[in-house]
């Protein structure tokens, strides 16, 4: 499967966003996409507990484990690549976590404004 080009909201190379637990929609540590990821999993992601509440309110119960999918469960503090359309939802409900905009695709920016993830970075000086 051939993955777009790995570059991020800024225009440089893709960073890795999470490895432990391994993240992703290919599981490869890093938020690629590509014609199979219909939800786009291009957000990297530092996960609160408030945001991990809201996505369970929401029915995607993200902190609880599911070995039979070899998922641990996310906790606060854990790097995850979102659904760029679940980080806008959050974002519209005042829960949206922070932003790594290093390691968040650039296909991104077809759902979400550039400056909401800016003002939720956590990797700009």
């Amino acid at each position: 499967m051939q993955i777009s080009d790995p570059v991020n909201v800024l225009g440089e190379h893709l960073e890795t966003c999470g490895t432990d637990p391994k993240t992703g929609f290919y599981r490869d540590g890093c938020c690629n996409t590509g014609p199979d990821d219909l939800g786009f999993h291009t957000v990297c992601t530092v996960v609160t507990d408030e945001f991990l509440e809201f996505s369970k309110s929401r029915g995607n119960d993200l902190s609880t484990p599911r070995p039979d999918f070899g998922f641990p469960g996310l906790k606060a503090g854990d790097s995850w690549c979102l659904c760029a359309a679940r980080w806008q939802e959050a974002l519209a409900a005042g829960s949206a976590p922070r932003v790594r905009l290093r390691a968040t695709h650039q296909a991104t920016l077809e759902m979400c404004d550039l400056n909401d993830l800016k003002r939720h970075s956590v990797d700009l000086s």
